[in-house]
């Protein structure tokens, strides 16, 4: 109830406007009844973030089939999750967005928000590491640089569709363009 509260102040003003105050008021809650839960607003936040990765996992999983005999239709269908398709995506990458310019602040933040092990990314240079080893890409790719290039490269693009500085068209053209790329070397499709 709390996180949910939290994640709409984010979206609509920036973390910065989520004070414990103005979170009990968007959750309809006392404050004390958010202080007695959260001892600071950086466990709020941390709290929060933590919820809204699993419940974007949770939704991701739901709308995605891993077909992994189509390791180029998975890879899209994971690319597209960072895209504002949908009012629940575009909510989830603005609420990340705002995580992203506190992180810069506020290092505690940062460390949580942006782990090392990179979770995305790992999943990402997974699916290209096995069609590689199927021979289904082109020759010569490093997985975890083609990556980090499509992570950050989709959440960059989905960032410029909410800034109405592209379509969800133009961008899925350029995401296609780059698989295109990836698995220009597929021997089962000629490509």
């Amino acid at each position: 109830m709390t996180a949910p509260a939290l994640w709409r102040i984010a979206a609509e003003r920036g973390l910065h406007a989520a004070s414990l105050r103005e979170v009990a008021a968007e959750a309809g809650v006392s404050l004390r009844s958010v202080q007695y839960h959260f001892e600071s607003k950086h466990r709020l936040l941390v709290d929060a973030l933590q919820l809204l990765h699993a419940e974007n996992e949770r939704i991701a999983r739901s709308r995605i089939r891993f077909d992994t005999t189509e390791p180029r239709g998975l890879l899209r269908a994971v690319l597209e999750e960072f895209l504002p398709v949908d009012a629940q995506r575009a909510t989830a990458l603005r609420v990340f967005a705002a995580y992203y310019a506190r992180s810069l602040t506020d290092p505690a933040l940062a460390e949580v928000f942006l782990p090392a092990e990179q979770p995305l990314e790992r999943l990402v240079a997974d699916l290209i590491a096995a069609a590689q080893a199927d021979g289904r890409t082109a020759p010569g790719l490093d997985p975890w640089r083609e990556a980090d290039l499509l992570v950050a490269g989709a959440m960059g693009l989905g960032g410029d569709v909410l800034h109405d500085r592209r379509t969800l068209d133009d961008v899925r053209r350029i995401l296609d363009y780059h698989l295109d790329k990836i698995f220009a070397g597929d021997r089962r499709t000629g490509r």
